[in-house]
């Protein structure tokens, strides 16, 4: 099961009692605020549930594993998440 962002603004609206209105502003600017601070470089730290963090990746050689023809792999920004100890353990 997983959990979307409708999920989210449910969850708003049902334990805080906030319309839904609010609710989906205050889901998407989160969500805005998150994109935004990686797309700067910035990582983001939230406890209890982990850190994201964007990096740059070189461009490299690749391979097709079911044909074998190679070909170039573009360099690309990459997102990633590390989960934090509490969430681990939890888990």
């Amino acid at each position: 099961m997983s959990i979307t962002k409708s999920d989210l603004v449910n969850q708003l609206n049902q334990k805080l009692g906030l319309p839904k209105k609010v609710s989906i502003m205050i889901v998407e600017t989160f969500f805005h605020e998150i994109s935004e601070a990686l797309a700067r470089g910035e990582e983001v730290k939230l406890p209890g549930l982990g850190n994201f963090s964007s990096s740059f990746k070189k461009s490299r050689p690749g391979r097709n594993p079911k044909t074998g023809k190679q070909y170039v792999i573009k360099a690309r920004n990459v997102i990633s998440f590390k989960a934090s100890k509490k969430l681990r353990k939890d888990l």
